[in-house]
């Protein structure tokens, strides 16, 4: 099995927030980096390179792959700030119909800027998703 193709590395998260363009995504990042650090509790690492992550997890499935990965995080891309819950949202409903606009993948949420979300919120599916994630593989700091 190949392995996982995103992982941890010693780049510098200041360095990276600081790179980020343009200023108003730098600012969201700065603020979405400081909710993280509150929530979770961990310092964040730099994941392959464009995702903070926040503590980390190994899994093992009934297919025989195992790995490592981040237990929680975000990425501030070009068109949205992809924000990752693991093992993903299918149990967070209650919680996003109060988080404001957004969009869903498998385990990541989409924002556009953070005025459109109520960040007192996303701290609480932070929370939750950190718990789902715990009851099925242990989160660590990274």
């Amino acid at each position: 099995m190949a392995p996982n193709k995103t992982v941890p590395t010693d780049a510098d998260v200041n360095a990276f927030l600081n790179a980020v363009e343009p200023a108003s995504k730098a600012a969201d990042a700065r603020v979405l980096d400081k909710l993280f650090r509150l929530v979770t509790g961990f310092e964040p690492v730099m994941w392959g390179p464009s995702i903070v992550g926040y503590g980390r997890y190994h899994y093992r499935y009934s297919s025989g792959r195992e790995g490592d990965f981040l237990a929680t995080g975000f990425s501030p891309r070009k068109a949205a700030h992809s924000i990752y819950i693991m093992p993903g949202y299918t149990d967070f409903g209650p919680i996003l119909s109060r988080l404001g606009k957004h969009k869903t993948g498998r385990s990541c949420l989409y924002v556009s800027k953070l005025t459109d979300i109520d960040l007192d919120v996303l701290g609480e599916l932070i929370s939750a998703g950190l718990r789902d994630l715990n009851s099925h593989w242990p989160v660590t700091p990274t």
